[in-house]
């Protein structure tokens, strides 16, 4: 097989695992702060996607469509999911895993017949900015430019979390509310506010992997599904509320699936799933530590 042909390959597949990673680092900043496995996760990607497409086509050939979009249609996704945050799931903290796993999904069928009163249920597109159309050869293997351009966001969205959590006062008082609550609001701290601040991360980069994906993929009802899926294997590959862990599970996950394309075309979508069998079976609490 063509050395260039795996190489461009591979940087796909790694380009396909920073949108992963960067959905998935949401969900995993959720589960670890507020211990909600929130299914509709995956509506607020998909409302970031439709809101980078009402956004971008709005300025019509504009350059600073896109740009413009990837801005401001992650805050769509992260609006919606402070909302029902504070008006919802902040009642239902204390109850069991499996309530609020059956809560978030049906919010999570809402949502998607509230992005479908909006925007229909046609498929849309949107085109990535001049600048980053075309491909740039590497190597000798040919890459999307829009590709290089999510393997530069992935990592500086990592670095961005971890000096969010690690280094400002709201990071570390939802580190600490994710171990001790109580003791955090024996401190005199809003533990509710904590929480809401917590939740709104999580959507913003739920919003934010749907603005990135939008130029890559067709943008339409379903998408939703398919990333909760993935993202959630994910984040238990890489261990549940762990950061890095996430991103660790996000390469492994897009890296298989673009190689398996290689491999195994007819099959390629099985290479994933069976990397993540493997994984559980030999670390079934993921490949780094847990939170939980």
């Amino acid at each position: 097989m063509d050395l260039q042909v795996i190489g461009s390959q591979l940087l796909v597949g790694l380009s396909r695992a920073m949108i992963l990673f960067i959905v998935s680092a949401g969900l995993s900043f959720v589960l670890g702060v507020l211990r909600v496995p929130n299914v509709f996760h995956g509506s607020l990607y998909m409302i970031g996607a439709f809101a980078a497409f009402t956004i971008a086509t709005g300025l019509g050939s504009n350059a600073a469509g896109l740009w413009l979009a990837l801005l401001a249609a992650p805050l769509a996704g992260a609006v919606v999911g402070l909302v029902v945050e504070r008006a919802l799931l902040s009642r239902l903290y204390e109850r069991e895993h499996l309530m609020l796993i059956l809560f978030t999904w049906g919010i999570m069928l809402i949502l998607n017949d509230v992005v479908k009163l909006i925007w229909g249920a046609d498929y849309r597109s949107v085109l990535a900015p001049p600048i980053l159309r075309g491909a740039a050869h590497i190597l000798g293997a040919a890459v999307p430019r829009y590709n290089l351009f999510l393997l530069l966001v992935g990592p500086l969205v990592a670095v961005g979390m971890w000096a969010f959590t690690h280094k400002t006062r709201l990071g570390r008082m939802a580190r600490a509310a994710a171990v001790d609550r109580e003791m955090v609001g024996v401190l005199g701290i809003d533990v509710s506010r904590i929480l809401a601040a917590a939740f709104l991360v999580g959507s913003y980069l739920a919003g934010l992997g749907g603005a990135l994906v939008a130029p890559t993929t067709s943008i339409t009802l379903g998408m939703d599904h398919t990333i909760i899926i993935e993202a959630f294997l994910i984040v238990t590959i890489g261990g549940l509320g762990n950061l890095w862990g996430a991103l660790v599970g996000a390469l492994l996950f897009g890296v298989t699936q673009s190689l398996g394309l290689l491999i195994w075309p007819q099959f390629a979508i099985v290479f994933p799933y069976a990397a993540t069998v493997l994984v559980l079976l030999v670390r079934p609490t993921g490949l780094l530590r847990s939170v939980w």
